[in-house]
C-alpha cells in the first residue's frame, strides 16, 4: 500500500477509506489531489481484499472545492503553475482543450469496480459536490453543507456533473442548483434526491461503515462489480430489450459459476456465505467497460 501527501488511505476488514486530508485548507483540492484521488481507486480495484469504499473528509469539511490559493489566475489553464499544467498534460487533451482535473476523478470514480460510499461530513462546493455525483451512496451529516457555486465563480459545471447531476436528481432540481449557485442544507439535498439520508454528525462515519459491512460480508465481489457495471452503464440505453441482452448472458455465466452454487449452498445450509470468485480473476469480460471510453483518449 502506497502512501499519499494529500489523502490519507487505509484498508481494514475489506474496506477502502480514503480521507480528503488537507484540513486547515478545508480539503480544497488541487493537481496532486486529483491525481492521487486516481491511483487510490486504481489500487482499490487491483485488490481482492477491498469490497467498498468509503470517501470522507479530514476536520470539519467534505470539501471546499478547488483550491482557490492561487488567486483570479485559478481555472486559467494557460496561468497554471508547472505542477498542474504538468499534470493536465498527463490527462491528455480532449477535443483540443486540457482535460478538466475533476473530471479526471469522475470518471475514475465512475468506472469503479467497487461501490463507493460518501460520507459527507461538512461543507461538499463545487468539486466537493460534483465528485460525489459517480458514488454509488451519499451519506450525509446534519452539518454538511452543498453549494453548485460554478457560475458564481464565472466558469460551469465540471467533473462530467451535467451528465450526472440530473440523472442523480432531475433536471429541475439540478438546475435550480446549478442557476443559482446557492449553498442549501442536508435536510434540502435529501429532499431533492442528492443524499439518501442525513445523520447526526458523529453517526456518520459508523452508518458509512455499516452500509460497507453489508456489502462485504453477505455479498459476492464479482457479483456486486458486474451489477454496478450494468445498473450504471445501461442509464444510457434506449430500451430494457439491451438490459435484457445483457443480464441474460451475465446470469447465464455467473448462475454456472462457483459463487452461485454458494450463495444457493449457504442459504440453504443457514450459514454465511464464504464466496470464492475474485473480482481481478472472475469479473465478466463481456459486459461493456462504463463509461466507455471515446476513440482517442
Amino acid at each position: 500500500m502506497r502512501t499519499y501527501e494529500q489523502i490519507s488511505y487505509d484498508v481494514a476488514d475489506r474496506i477502502a477509506t480514503i480521507t480528503l486530508d488537507r484540513p486547515d485548507r478545508l480539503n480544497a483540492v488541487t493537481a496532486t489531489t486529483c491525481r492521487e484521488l486516481v491511483e487510490a481507486f486504481d489500487e482499490i480495484d487491483t485488490d481482492d481484499d477491498v469490497r467498498a469504499v468509503i470517501v470522507t473528509g479530514a476536520g470539519r469539511a467534505f470539501c471546499a472545492g478547488a483550491d482557490l490559493s492561487t488567486g483570479a489566475d485559478t481555472f486559467n489553464y494557460d496561468a497554471a503553475d508547472q505542477e498542474s499544467r504538468a499534470a493536465r498534460q498527463e490527462a491528455d487533451d480532449i477535443d483540443g482543450a486540457p482535460r478538466d482535473g475533476g473530471g479526471t476523478v469522475a470518471l475514475r470514480i465512475a468506472a469503479s469496480r467497487k461501490p463507493v460510499i460518501a460520507a459527507i461530513n461538512g461543507p461538499a462546493i463545487g468539486f466537493g459536490v460534483t465528485m460525489t455525483l459517480p458514488m454509488d451512496i451519499r451519506l450525509a451529516a446534519a452539518s454538511a453543507r452543498f453549494g453548485f457555486v460554478f457560475a458564481r465563480r464565472g466558469i460551469v459545471p465540471e467533473a462530467g456533473s451535467s451528465w450526472f447531476l440530473p440523472r442523480v436528481v432531475g433536471i429541475s432540481q439540478a438546475m435550480e442548483w446549478v442557476a443559482t449557485g446557492r449553498i442549501f442544507d442536508a435536510d434540502e439535498a435529501r429532499e431533492g434526491g442528492l443524499v439518501s439520508r442525513v445523520l447526526p454528525d458523529d453517526e456518520l462515519l459508523p452508518a458509512a461503515w455499516a452500509v460497507a459491512r453489508e456489502i462485504a460480508d453477505n455479498t459476492s465481489g464479482v457479483s456486486v462489480a458486474v451489477s454496478r457495471q450494468m445498473l450504471w452503464g445501461m442509464l444510457g440505453a434506449q430500451t430494457p430489450w439491451e438490459a435484457h441482452r445483457l443480464d441474460s448472458r451475465a446470469m447465464h455465466v455467473l448462475g454456472a459459476g462457483a459463487d452461485a452454487a454458494e450463495g444457493v449452498s449457504a442459504f440453504l445450509e443457514k450459514r454465511s456465505a464464504e464466496f470464492p470468485m475474485q473480482v481481478s480473476k472472475d469479473y465478466l469480460d463481456f459486459v461493456p467497460l462504463w463509461p466507455d471510453r471515446p476513440e482517442g483518449l
